[in-house]
């Protein structure tokens, strides 16, 4: 899964290359007073030694930015098993990104930081620490201007229509039924913003809104977890984890029987947490896996007392540093006992642990690596088993797992049946310096194209130069195009009554697996203008994918797509030019969400838009990026809309504005409430 960063952030450590050798040749010098300053790390900074950042939306490189600057800058000594007096990457990500902006800027390293600006010291911090700076002294909702007069007890999650976790649904569709929406399409058509909340040092609000009980909770790469009033926005609490959390959150009893409801969730260091829904107290914490690079960028589902965790990993940017010996990661799911956090079992989705390889010219590497599961479950309570996407491969040789639909056995993981996809990709970011989009990136759809859909389909990427790797450097003898499945696939059920496992990939292609066949393939379609990345949305007829489009500032802008369930022939489909002021943030890599006779999809131009199921005609759009007053008092203002999809409860809609993780979008700090 690719994490791209800015190109002009490229550009300045590119310019800085030429003081690397005497950062290099200095650098050995004061790692005795690295290991002093770790050690004093547990002392706390005194307020304002370190300036929090303005509560207003923070500035975004990206999610690659803080990781290409460490590689290129900081792994000379930290990683590099010559200089043992280093912290290790994984002992620095124990510190907070105060700690670490304090060494670069004030601290031992403020000699060997010299010639790095403040933005990259910044993002170093960000990087290595896993939040915002200056999250922790401005995002309490202490500090908030808009308290609840009352706090009550979450006791009730079925008299208020709710949106649960990733998907209203077990089976992962993102559709949310007329009852529970309660909006109709002549409704969405009068909506109007009821509220927007600002999230201080905030870029990415990348966890989506969850709904239950007439609360919202959510989060963002600030690492607060807020829980909300729906109607009104005011604010029942705030917890602060570890670090940032870009997961939905899951919302359910502590165990089953029991009335203490809990909010289930984890972050991008790997944590799994558990805390009272009505108070925000944690219950429990554990970390989901040894390995220090593990990540969760999909939403966990909680299914009869058990929660189900996916697991990615930071190891594809941390590959990126030439000292970093690729690759030793596994994609995994975890089950997790709901009240203790115990794990109950755990697969990995590489059967065996990677071991040292080396390749026929003389580079060491260790493999089979990666597999990582970004994307969230599906459970199919009628088999007793769930669902997952999985992404590239980091290091080979392929062995059959990666880019496939995996089922595994609910009551102890073991694996019911694969299916791969798209063979043979084995990619990561180390060795993607030179490359732009694959040449048939993205494929031709079988339906028709206009003349400037296909001109556009086949531009690819600006060349993007990092730092060149030694020879020694591990690269795949055939390098992958980098095509997960990104998203989560969706159990649907066909009019007559059969089920099919469907998934989006980022080719651009679309699959359905027959789960009473062992995965069999029942059909694929080539529906693509560009990449589906975060996944799509099915009712009873259709599903519908938004997509990437054209690479950044090339035509097609990007668009959403809509095939028939039973053959996956495409019905309609509706190409969406960003609007002008977010013209170089095209397309769509947010997950859509449906309701009855209408398709919401959020876009990287900042821009919220309703269609019709029937053919894709606009309904209603708003542009989140405009100024708007904020019920807390935080300075707040919309960016791009990259993972999190529109959530739909009780006649309001739900969307988080902020994301940069995704070729550079724009930051931001808000969600919004939409509704009569």
């Amino acid at each position: 899964m690719r994490a791209l960063s800015n190109i002009k952030l490229f550009a300045m450590v590119l310019a800085l290359m030429s003081s690397s050798l005497r950062l290099s040749a200095q650098a050995i010098k004061p790692v005795p007073q690295i290991a002093r300053f770790l050690q004093q790390s547990s002392q706390s900074i005194t307020p304002g030694t370190v300036s929090a950042p303005n509560p207003a939306p923070a500035r975004g490189g990206g999610e690659g930015a803080g990781s290409t600057i460490f590689g290129n800058y900081c792994e000379n000594c930290h990683g590099n098993p010559k200089v043992a007096e280093a912290p290790s990457p994984a002992t620095l990500r124990q510190m907070s990104p105060e700690k670490i902006y304090l060494a670069l800027t004030e601290g031992d390293m403020k000699t060997i930081a010299k010639d790095l600006s403040d933005g990259q010291k910044r993002d170093i911090a960000e990087w290595v620490g896993g939040r915002k700076l200056g999250a922790e002294e401005n995002g309490d909702a202490s500090k908030m201007t808009n308290p609840c007069p009352t706090n009550p007890q979450v006791a009730d999650l079925t008299s208020i229509p709710s949106w649960n976790g990733w998907s209203p649904d077990l089976q992962n569709t993102r559709m949310q039924g007329g009852e529970a929406a309660k909006l109709s399409p002549a409704a969405v058509r009068r909506m109007k913003l009821k509220w927007a909340f600002g999230v201080p040092s905030a870029s990415s609000v990348y966890g989506q809104p969850t709904v239950a009980a007439g609360r919202v909770f959510f989060s963002s790469d600030a690492g607060y977890i807020y829980s909300l009033d729906a109607a009104t926005g005011c604010v029942h609490w705030s917890f602060k984890a570890q670090t940032g959390v870009r997961s939905a959150i899951s919302i359910g009893p502590l165990k089953p029987g029991s009335m203490r409801y809990t909010a289930f969730f984890g972050d991008i260091r790997g944590n799994v947490y558990a805390i009272d829904a009505s108070t925000g107290q944690q219950i429990w914490k554990v970390p989901v896996d040894e390995h220090p690079l593990s990540r969760i960028t999909g939403s966990s589902r909680l299914y009869n007392g058990v929660l189900y965790v996916p697991v990615s990993s930071l190891e594809e940017p941390e590959s990126s540093s030439a000292n970093y010996l690729c690759c030793t990661f596994r994609g995994m799911v975890a089950a997790l006992d709901s009240s203790t956090g115990k794990q109950i079992w755990k697969t990995y989705t590489l059967p065996d642990k990677p071991i040292p390889r080396t390749t026929p010219d003389g580079r060491k590497y260790i493999g089979t690596a990666g597999v990582g599961v970004w994307g969230p479950i599906a459970i199919d309570a009628k088999r007793h088993a769930l669902y997952i996407g999985t992404g590239n491969t980091f290091s080979g040789p392929d062995v059959g797992r990666s880019d496939a639909i995996m089922a595994l056995d609910l009551n102890n993981g073991n694996v019911l049946w694969i299916q791969q996809d798209e063979p043979e990709d084995v990619w990561h970011t180390g060795c993607g310096h030179n490359a732009g989009s694959p040449e048939n990136f993205p494929p031709l759809s079988t339906a028709a194209l206009t003349p400037q859909d296909e001109e556009g389909a086949r531009k690819t990427t600006p060349v993007i130069n990092r730092r060149p790797m030694p020879s020694t450097y591990y690269c795949p003898e055939s390098e992958g195009p980098d095509w997960d499945f990104s998203a989560g696939a969706m159990l649907v059920t066909l009019p007559n009554g059969k089920d099919l496992v469907i998934a989006g990939q980022k080719s651009g292609m679309a699959w359905a697996h027959d789960p009473d066949k062992k995965g069999e393939l029942v059909w694929k379609s080539d529906i693509s203008r560009g990449q589906i990345v975060f996944g799509g949305a099915a009712d009873q007829q259709y599903a519908y994918f938004p997509m990437r489009g054209g690479m950044r500032g090339n035509t097609p802008a990007g668009g959403v797509v809509a095939v028939r369930l039973s053959d996956g022939v495409e019905q309609w489909y509706k190409s969406i030019p960003a609007q002008q002021k977010m013209w170089d943030h095209s397309g769509f890599t947010a997950a859509a969400t449906v309701i009855p006779g209408v398709l919401f999809t959020a876009g990287l131009d900042g821009m919220l838009r309703a269609f019709t199921t029937m053919d894709g005609t606009p309904v209603w759009e708003f542009d989140t990026t405009q100024d708007l007053t904020t019920v807390n008092g935080v300075k707040g203002k919309g960016g791009s809309i990259g993972s999190a999809g529109p959530t739909v409860a009780n006649g309001m809609v739900f969307v988080t504005s902020g994301y940069t993780g995704f070729e550079g979008g724009a930051p931001g700090n808000l969600i919004l409430a939409f509704g009569q």
